[in-house]
């Protein structure tokens, strides 16, 4: 590849991020960062990078939440999950849900960046005792799909208005791109807004968001 790999990062510490920016140098472009589920959500299409480096245990649902949320409308941006986790049911996890790989935390720089530069390539790369996992898994056969996860069950509460509303605000549009996009004064906007957040029992737009990702609503 010709030009420098643009690489998002998603890891909820922040001295972990620091040291992975360090590590890859100026081997990559490092597009953006983030610390949670919403976040990432937000800065992935945000910046539409060729690889999203992604911790498999974050806040808000997890680095699965992350891809299943994002992966189907950018399929064009590849998945690499770097973990403390060596934990066969995490790796099969993300792989499943569309990670081109899965690398641990005791990697070495090197190895990381060329991870990153191969999975933008195209390539799918493991830590070497991770790939028996994936290899055993997939195998066997598809496995039988989970059950889908059960809808907080505070979503019944909003009527079909606040629906909209409570999605349009997870996905950061401001109270008076709510407005234009649905027809309604900024005043009504702000009226649902606060139904919403009563009736789900949350307290600011961060936590919707969180609340919207972790329910597969944004």
């Amino acid at each position: 590849m010709t030009e420098r790999v643009r690489v998002f990062l998603v890891d909820d510490h922040a001295m972990v991020r620091s040291g992975v920016r360090a590590e890859l140098g100026d081997a990559v472009e490092v597009v953006g960062e983030a610390a949670d589920v919403a976040e990432a959500v937000a800065g992935v299409r945000a910046t539409r990078p060729d690889v999203v480096l992604l911790d498999v245990h974050l806040p808000g649902g997890g680095g699965r939440a992350v891809l299943e949320t994002v992966r189907a409308e950018l399929p064009d941006v590849r998945w690499l999950a770097l973990s403390v986790s060596d934990a066969a049911e995490d790796v099969i996890a993300v792989i499943r849900a569309g990670a081109r790989g899965y690398v641990t935390k005791t990697i070495s720089g090197p190895d990381l960046r060329d991870a990153v530069v191969r999975v933008a390539g195209g390539d799918a790369v493991f830590s070497p005792r991770l790939a028996g996992f994936v290899l055993d898994a997939f195998s066997a056969g598809p496995a039988v799909p989970a059950p889908a996860p059960d809808t907080d069950p505070g979503l019944d509460l909003l009527s079909a208005r606040e629906r909209e509303v409570m999605q349009l605000l997870a996905r950061g549009y401001t109270y008076r791109e709510i407005g234009q996009r649905l027809f309604i004064s900024v005043k009504t906007v702000e009226s649902h807004a606060s139904n919403v957040l009563r009736k789900l029992q949350l307290s600011n737009r961060n936590e919707l968001t969180r609340w919207a990702a972790t329910n597969r609503l944004l």
